[in-house]
């Protein structure tokens, strides 16, 4: 059964096209998180837990599905794409959503930038005669292209998309069963505690790095406007698609750990050229699947998750836009294809840019990295805070386990991973904050103070879109 959800109560025109159901939803979740995700980044955090690397993606599961308890309780109550930003901005006050906007860019507009990076440069080292700088204009050019088409092309690629990905995976778990099982390797319980190294603290720190990949999920909070089926099936489809992907997850890192060559040199050294979960791959099958590993991560972040990552950007700029919070051309909308049409091309500007940039410092993938999972944790924070303060103090809801229980347990494990993140990121993170700040500052000054459609006396919807 379809639920209509009327945006004039809010103020807006319905523009976007209704064509997404719950199957899209969740594939499209799935291939923005990336169910090989961790093959791109397991040394990092292997090294950052003292080995415990399946024990860190089970936390950060059981962070984030009090997170996405969060976005199904605010995505019923405006039911509009912005995610964090409208969360925030109608849930407590529109600077404090202008805030939670500007941060959560951090995540949204840098995390294209960072996936075509991974991708380009993972595919040079596959096929040297191919520079870089070449990779990322492809991916750029193709992703840029499908979203400019619709999103029914976009939901039909990524699931495509997203299907070789999970063969893949399967190929993977299946090699190392059968590797663990013929003596190779050495069956531990280690990647899931580790009583010589655990610490708190530590784990935190390496949740910190493997929230990365988790991010996406949340992704489609932003769909909220194109979807058919209400607003109910978005916040089902984000707590299925956390689950899914976090059992894939702790599953393929442990098989990994158990099959690390040099697991004592790993954690030394660290993962410096990040292909410690290939050179586990190898040990299990032999170059092959090393190889096929490889070139399912590379091709996985650079099309599928960087396209629906482009999506989710272009929403939040587009979302933005149309509040008058960023330049009005961000929010046009196609009439033929119904995609936020400037929006999309501009994000796929900046990914260019930026990732042609990045590649050029020793330090770009993680100064990008840090930045990017600052910006989401802080985001989800000012999320737990708007679900108190709109339901249980605004409202005065009597719901108390979904009002305060579950958003403050999620508040503090999130708040325990931010204190214990890199340093680098915190203050990176802390800079980009305070540079916000001063932006909305100067909106006030020149009289452009974020408001909210809505929020303030009604008015007929097309004099609020002809504003922008």
């Amino acid at each position: 059964m379809t639920t209509s959800i009327d945006l004039t109560h809010y103020g807006y025109r319905q523009e976007l096209a209704r064509r997404l159901r719950f199957r899209d939803l969740v594939a499209y979740g799935l291939v923005y998180m990336v169910p090989i995700a961790p093959m791109a980044i397991f040394g990092s955090v292997y090294a950052g837990s003292g080995g415990m690397v399946a024990l860190a993606y089970a936390i950060g599961v059981v962070a984030l599905v009090f997170t996405a308890f969060s976005y199904a309780q605010m995505v019923k109550a405006f039911p509009m794409s912005g995610s964090v930003y409208n969360y925030a901005g109608r849930g407590i006050s529109p600077p404090v959503g202008f805030l939670a906007g500007w941060v959560i860019l951090l995540d949204y507009v840098l995390v294209p930038g960072l996936l075509y990076l991974v991708a380009s440069v993972a595919m040079h080292a596959t096929v040297p005669a191919v520079p870089v700088w070449l990779w990322l204009l492809g991916f750029v050019a193709v992703n840029t292209i499908v979203n400019s088409v619709g999103i029914r092309m976009t939901a039909v690629v990524t699931r495509v998309m997203l299907i070789g990905e999970l063969i893949v995976l399967a190929v993977f778990l299946a090699v190392a069963v059968w590797a663990l099982a013929s003596g190779k390797g050495r069956f531990s319980w280690d990647a899931l505690y580790n009583a010589d190294t655990f610490t708190w603290s530590l784990v935190a720190g390496a949740v910190s790095i493997a929230v990365l990949s988790f991010l996406g999920f949340d992704g489609i909070s932003m769909l909220a406007e194109e979807t058919r089926d209400g607003t109910r099936q978005i916040g089902r489809s984000m707590a299925v698609v956390l689950v899914l992907a976090g059992v894939l997850f702790i599953a393929q890192t442990w098989l990994a750990a158990m099959l690390v060559p040099n697991p004592d040199l790993l954690l030394a050294e660290g993962d410096v050229n990040g292909t410690a979960f290939y050179d586990a791959a190898d040990v299990a099958g032999g170059s092959w699947l090393a190889t096929l590993c490889a070139v399912a991560t590379a091709i996985a972040w650079g099309l599928p998750n960087s396209m629906v990552a482009q999506v989710a950007t272009s929403r939040l700029l587009y979302a933005m836009a149309r509040d008058r919070q960023l330049p009005a051309f961000l929010a046009k909308v196609s009439v033929r294809r119904s995609v936020p049409i400037n929006a999309t091309l501009l994000t796929g500007v900046i990914s260019l840019a930026l990732g042609l940039y990045m590649a050029t410092r020793a330090d770009g993938i993680t100064l990008l990295s840090s930045l990017i999972n600052f910006g989401a944790m802080v985001a989800f924070l000012v999320l737990h805070v708007s679900v108190v303060v709109h339901h249980l103090i605004r409202r005065r809801s009597g719901n108390w386990w979904a009002h305060l229980v579950m958003p403050g347990v999620g508040f503090a494990i999130l708040a325990y991973v931010v204190v214990n993140a890199n340093i680098a990121a915190q203050r990176l993170g802390l800079a980009w904050l305070a540079l916000g700040i001063l932006v909305l500052t100067g909106l006030y000054l020149t009289g452009r103070r974020p408001v909210l459609s809505g929020l303030a006396p009604a008015q007929p919807a097309g004099r609020d879109m002809e504003r922008v």
